[in-house]
C-alpha cells in the first residue's frame, strides 16, 4: 500500500515537472537561508514577523507596553495642533492604564497614570522652541584680565 501512495506522489512530481511548474521558482539555485546557524526554536515567529513586518513591541506584556508608551508620550504629541487634542491623547493613555491597575496581568511593574498639566507643559515648551527666532549668536569676548596672586600691591615704605 505503501509503494502505491509514494508511486502516486512521484508520478505527480514528475508531470509536474514536465509541465515546468518548477522552473524559474523565486530563491532557485540560492543557498537556503539560516543554513549554518545555531537551531533556533522560535525561528518560525521570527521569521513571521520580519516576513509580515509586524513590530516586536506587539509580543510585550501589557505593562511593558503601557510603559513604553508613557516614554514616548511627548514624540506622540510633538504634532498635536491644540491643547485639547493633547489632553484627549493623555486621557485615553490614563484610560488604558487604570484598565489595566483594576485588573493586572503580566510582570508586576510600576505603571502610574500620566499627569495630563505636565504633558502639556513640555507640548507648549516644546512649540515655543520650535516657533522661536534662532538668537544671533553674540560678539566674542575679549579674554578677562588676569589676575595677579596678591589683589594688592605693596607700597614701599
Amino acid at each position: 500500500m505503501e509503494m502505491r501512495w509514494e508511486a502516486s506522489v512521484e508520478a505527480q512530481i514528475r508531470s509536474a515537472q514536465q509541465r515546468g511548474e518548477f522552473d524559474n521558482l523565486p530563491g532557485a539555485g540560492k543557498p537556503l537561508a539560516g543554513r549554518g546557524l545555531p537551531y533556533d526554536e522560535s525561528w518560525w515567529i521570527k521569521s513571521f514577523l520580519e516576513r509580515e513586518q509586524i513590530p516586536s513591541d506587539l509580543l510585550l506584556p501589557t505593562p511593558l507596553l503601557l510603559r513604553r508608551r508613557i516614554e514616548q508620550l511627548d514624540d506622540e504629541v510633538r504634532d498635536l495642533p491644540t491643547e485639547q487634542a493633547v489632553r484627549a491623547c493623555v486621557a485615553d493613555l490614563n484610560a488604558e492604564v487604570l484598565a489595566w491597575l483594576r485588573n493586572p496581568s503580566g510582570p508586576r511593574v510600576v505603571v502610574r497614570p500620566v499627569d495630563a498639566d505636565t504633558v502639556v507643559q513640555r507640548w507648549q515648551s516644546n512649540r515655543r522652541a520650535a516657533t522661536a527666532p534662532a538668537e544671533p549668536a553674540e560678539a566674542p569676548r575679549s579674554p578677562a584680565r588676569r589676575r595677579t596672586w596678591f589683589p594688592f600691591r605693596r607700597r614701599a615704605a
